[in-house]
Parts: structure tokens; C-alpha cells; sequence
């Protein structure tokens, strides 16, 4: 049943992070590795480039011998040999000769400078220079990218694309990353089917699921969903079952003071409930209880509180169980309209924010209809003490793009 003592949002959000949040570490291929997080450091293991080698298409000189080149004294240099990518002369360049080089090729022995192939003109035998040359001009000097021995990445990096790319180039097939939450899900309710367009009596279909798996994955974590009946001892074992099995649990439905509505006294019998009722709007009887060090999550049924208490309350949990720490950044707006706040809750109200003109319109529409979700892009914020927001008041906006993490 309802504690007494409702708590705020500031309190609540304390209690839940003092759980400590945990994930174990997987060792997996490298081309898995995107939009995972690093839970090691990458010291290079290979010098990059392994070899001097030409940053251009063009020819291999001593630049020694072209360094007085110019439109009255031309150097003519015999070309000698050809180098494509991945291959090796076996030549060493002496004075007076070039050898024709591709982008990324071994530098030879001798050369110690590039000129491009732009610069010289070429009759098939040897190539006219009319521009002085300097040491190293156009070579990518050994371990001048990556230096065999330094750290480029440290643990918690979110690896993307280019990440992996320079992994690989140090020479890693295999990183460790944190694994991902496996998060168990268990929707209540006996009147829940699934989605049909001949529905029973009484009967409402199962929408939480899918945004549910949704969220979830946003937050990078594994949903493993189940629906429960409304029947104590089988929420009572499928509770049990899941503290066992997943790394966080979150239930829906059965929070609230009705008929049939059971999963707080359970995880009360099991563990501890710490929170049961927060003064939010809407959402006040989200509860958090732990069971075996396994934190639970208890959301409402209806979508609209859900949405909100996940966004609040339990995203950021989840994706610190993989040690991402994300700010949602909240932003400044111009209320377009009066805006209804009580004064004595957290308001969380959907809004239709206009970035170009920074003015956001609250999106009204009767408690509980979650097709508002498509008419908005953002959570308007009054906090406890604010109340109404009339037109033309500065407020506060989070953007539902922001929640996201990339």
C-alpha cells in the first residue's frame, strides 16, 4: 500500500542513485564494437604508419637534390623504378634519380622527400622539377599517427565509426566493453491482450511492451519482456525469476491503492521500498524497491506516466549501469500559452516546442491520452513551487531528442 510520506523528485532521484549500478565487462570482435561502450584502455600496440611512407601520388627524391629547383634551373631526375600501394623497391635512390611512388607506398631507401605528380612534368623517362623540394615534403613519418606505446582511448569513450577505425589501426581485433543491462520487464494486468482490432469486453491492448523494448534499447540496454496476470503467486514468481536472471527489473501497473494491484507489497515481502509515491504529475505512484541488490523499477500502467516516470527516473539508472554519465540538458523557452501547474508537484507537461522562434505551447489534452506523445517534441518542466505558467513566461524545456543518447 501507499507510504505516508510521498517524497519529491530531488529526494527520490538520491535515493535511487546511492544504489550502486553494475554491469560486467565482455570481451567482442571489433567490428561489433559500435555504439559500445569501452571499458579499457587503448594503448597503441603498432607504430602508425609502420613505415615512412608517401602521403602522395607523385615520385621519391632526395630532396637535397631538388632543393634549388625553379623555372630557370629545372632538375631533371631519371625515373628508376615504380612502387604501388603495398609494394617494396628493392632500388636505392641516388643522386640524380626518382622513383614513381603511390599514396601510402613504403618510402625507398634514399628518398627523403615526395613531389607530387602535379608538379612535374613527365616524358617517359625522366621528370622535370621546377620547385624546390624540403626534407620530408609529403612523408608520413613512422608512428607519425599513432606511436607505438601511447593511450588514445580510455575507458568509458562511447565508441563510434571512427573510434573503431583507430583501434584497428593500432592494432586490436578484440576491445573490452561494457556489457549491456539485460533489463527484465514485467507488464501486469489482466486485461491486456495483444494487439487485435476485435477486442473482449474490458479488454485493452498491450501498448506498453513496445514502448517499453523502445526505451529501453534507447538507453543501449537488452529488454526481456514478460506479461503477468493479475495473480499474486504468479507475479510473485515471475518477480523472483527475474531478480535472478537480469541486471535491473522494471514492472508496470499494480503501484497504485485498487483493487488487484500487488507488485509493491511483493517486492515489499522480498526487499525493501524505499520509494512508493513521488509528488510528480504525472506519475505520483512510481516506486523503486531493491531485492538481492537487484533494483526495481515500478511504473504506472497507463503509457503517459510510464513514458514520464522511465524519462525521470530510470533512464539515467540504465545507462549508468554502463557507465555512461548523460546530462539531459534542459533548455529556456517562451510559454506561447498559459500553461496549468500545481504548485505542489513536479509537472511534467508535454509541449510543442518551436526552436526557431524558442516558444513552446503546452499540448492539451485530457489526462492519459497517449497520442500526445505525436503531437509534442518535449517535456515542459514546472517544478514544485512554480504553478500556473502564464503566457509569455520563461519556462523550462527538455527536449524528447535529448533523452537520447546519440
Amino acid at each position: 500500500m501507499y507510504h505516508p510520506n510521498i517524497l519529491n523528485v530531488k529526494k527520490t532521484r538520491e535515493i535511487i542513485q546511492k544504489f550502486e549500478s553494475k554491469t560486467e565487462i565482455e570481451v567482442i570482435d571489433l567490428k561489433d564494437g559500435n555504439s559500445r561502450v569501452l571499458a579499457q584502455n587503448i594503448t597503441v600496440l603498432i607504430n602508425v604508419p609502420p613505415f615512412n611512407r608517401s602521403a602522395m601520388d607523385g615520385y621519391a627524391v632526395i630532396a637535397e637534390d631538388a632543393s634549388n629547383a625553379s623555372d630557370s634551373q629545372p632538375r631533371f631526375l631519371k625515373v628508376v623504378d615504380e612502387i604501388g600501394a603495398g609494394e617494396i623497391s628493392n632500388h636505392v635512390v641516388k643522386i640524380g634519380e626518382t622513383i614513381r611512388i603511390a599514396t601510402g607506398a613504403q618510402m625507398p631507401i634514399g628518398a627523403d622527400a615526395i613531389i607530387m605528380e602535379e608538379n612535374v612534368e613527365f616524358d617517359g623517362v625522366k621528370i622535370k622539377v621546377i620547385d624546390p623540394v624540403s626534407f620530408n615534403n609529403d612523408v608520413a613519418l613512422t608512428g607519425e599517427d599513432l606511436k607505438e606505446g601511447e593511450v588514445i582511448l580510455f575507458e568509458g569513450q562511447i565508441l563510434g565509426p571512427h573510434q573503431l577505425s583507430v583501434i584497428a589501426s593500432a592494432g586490436y581485433n578484440n576491445i573490452e566493453v561494457y556489457k549491456k543491462p539485460n533489463i527484465g520487464v514485467i507488464i501486469t494486468g489482466s486485461e491486456l491482450v495483444e494487439t487485435s482490432t476485435d477486442l473482449k469486453p474490458g479488454m485493452i491492448i498491450n501498448s506498453n511492451k513496445y514502448a517499453l523494448k523502445g526505451v529501453i534499447e534507447d538507453s543501449w540496454a537488452v529488454a526481456h519482456i514478460k506479461q503477468c496476470p493479475d495473480n499474486r503467486e504468479e507475479l510473485l514468481n515471475d518477480v523472483i525469476e527475474a531478480v535472478e536472471k537480469y541486471d535491473a527489473v522494471i514492472t508496470t501497473g499494480g503501484t497504485a491503492i485498487s483493487k488487484g494491484d500487488l507488485i509493491v507489497e511483493i517486492v515489499e515481502e522480498l526487499g525493501d521500498v524505499p520509494v512508493h509515491g513521488v509528488t510528480i504529475k504525472p506519475g505520483k505512484p512510481f516506486g523503486f524497491g531493491v531485492i538481492k541488490e537487484t533494483p526495481i523499477f515500478m511504473l504506472s500502467g497507463y503509457p503517459v506516466a510510464l513514458a514520464v516516470q522511465y524519462d525521470m527516473f530510470v533512464r539515467k539508472y540504465i545507462l549508468k549501469m554502463q557507465k555512461i554519465h548523460k546530462k539531459f540538458n534542459i533548455v529556456k523557452a517562451i510559454a506561447g500559452e498559459n500553461v496549468r501547474s500545481s504548485p505542489d508537484k513536479y509537472n511534467i507537461i508535454r509541449g510543442d516546442f518551436k526552436e526557431d522562434e524558442g516558444i513552446v505551447y503546452p499540448i492539451r489534452t485530457k489526462a492519459g491520452i497517449n497520442r500526445s506523445i505525436l503531437m509534442s517534441n518535449c517535456y515542459i518542466i514546472s517544478k514544485e513551487g512554480i504553478g500556473k505558467i502564464k503566457k509569455g513566461d520563461e519556462c523550462k524545456v527538455l527536449k524528447y531528442k535529448s533523452l537520447k543518447f546519440c
